[in-house]
């Protein structure tokens, strides 16, 4: 999508702060932290809502969420995380290329 933010920081166009890459997915800092640790994880592939998720975007998926399993230590998340997908305008989401916030480090402020 020419216009989408998302995809214009994977190809390189707009900078972030990348924790991790690979060939499916861009993990990189949220530009406006709610947590201690606030991460976006995202699919290269462009679509914006779990309703879109065929079969290899499932798998895709699946694949994003070991991922992040894996590297919870890597990313400061071994006391625990969160983790979330807002889906439409009234969830609050801003950008309409489906990510997921990974979010750790501290108790959020409504816990705390």
């Amino acid at each position: 999508m020419n216009d989408c933010i998302f995809c214009k920081i994977i190809a390189g166009e707009i900078g972030s702060t990348k924790v991790y890459e690979d060939e499916e997915i861009l993990i990189f800092k949220d530009i406006a932290p709610i947590a201690k640790i606030h991460l976006l994880c995202v699919p290269k592939e462009h679509f914006a809502y779990l309703s879109e998720v065929d079969g290899a975007r499932a798998a895709l998926l699946g694949r994003t969420l070991q991922k992040i399993g894996k590297m919870k230590e890597e990313l400061g998340l071994g006391d625990g995380y969160r983790l979330v997908i807002n889906q439409g305008e009234n969830a609050g989401q801003t950008v309409h290329h489906l990510h997921i916030h990974i979010l750790g480090g501290e108790p959020l402020p409504w816990e705390k």
